[in-house]
Order: C-alpha cells, then structure tokens, then sequence
C-alpha cells in the first residue's frame, strides 16, 4: 500500500461516519489539530501512540498503523504552484506579501529564517458583518544564518547587530 492509499481509505471512513476533523484530532490528542489532519494525510507522522488510537479509531490494520509514524515525504502529490483555489491564495499570500514579511524578519532579528520545523500554527474564525473571517497564526523559531570561519569582530550568526 503506498501512503496515498492510506490517505484515500482515511478520507473514505471520514466520509463514511460523517466525522469532522475536530472530532478525529480530539479522538487521537496529544498534537494540534493542523498537524493532526497533517499526518492523516500524509504531511506529517503520529507518535507511535497517536498512530495506535489512529488505527483503533479508522480499524486499521498493523502495517497501516505503522505508515501512520513513518516520516512522510512532506509536500507530495501538491504542484507548484498549487492548482486548488484556496491553497493558490495562500501561495499568492506569501508570493505577494513575502518580500516585505523577509525585509520585516530580518529588520528585527537579523539574517536568518523563521523554522517551519520549531513552529506552531493556528486557525480561528473571527466574526465580521460583512463575512467571517480566517484567522491564521504562526509562530517559528528564528534560525539565524551561521557565517563559517568567521574570525574577530565578524558575527558567527546573521543575529541582528546592535
């Protein structure tokens, strides 16, 4: 079975019982939700524990249980740039405005990179007159750049310099 397959049979037994995301992620716990629907399908891995409440909760069998905690191949199946409507806006989101959240990044903490592997990140709804709105928080550790072979008063790390 390859992991697609998986992925398939998760959203056919989703569909099947009528659950919705926030039910499954409260049945399995121990991570947020984004990375719990993640994992099932196919982004991220469950803890072996996770993996196992996964499997009792769709009847999965061992092997498939075991896919579930197996580090996936993040990002496959998904072109670039995307072709669905919603994942093409978050894109063009970043595409557009990236280049000013880079010069603001770096402005405050310097030459380096915010990790989407430290990272947490959220979604609300937020209520408006006109149309509800989507609310997305993230947070990730700054990485700063590491400059090899620096010596004397040259900066090891693109921290931001005082």
């Amino acid at each position: 079975m390859k992991r697609s397959d998986l992925t398939e049979k998760i959203l056919d037994i989703k569909r099947e019982k009528e659950w919705n995301w926030k039910y499954i992620a409260g049945e399995i716990g121990g991570f947020s939700e984004i990375l719990i629907v993640s994992a099932l399908l196919g982004h991220m891995k469950l803890t072996k524990p996770q993996a196992a409440a996964a499997g009792k909760l769709f009847g999965l069998s061992k092997a498939e249980i075991a896919m579930l905690n197996e580090v996936p191949m993040r990002g496959a199946g998904t072109p670039m740039p995307p072709t669905d409507p919603l994942l093409y806006r978050l894109y063009e989101l970043v595409m557009i405005n990236g280049p000013a959240l880079k010069a603001l990044i770096e402005e405050e903490f310097g030459d380096g990179i915010m990790s989407a592997i430290d990272f947490d990140m959220e979604i609300a709804r937020v209520a408006n007159p006109k149309g509800d709105r989507v609310k997305i928080g993230m947070t990730g550790k700054f990485l700063p750049f590491k400059y090899y072979g620096a010596t004397g008063n040259n900066l090891e790390y693109g921290l931001k310099e005082e």
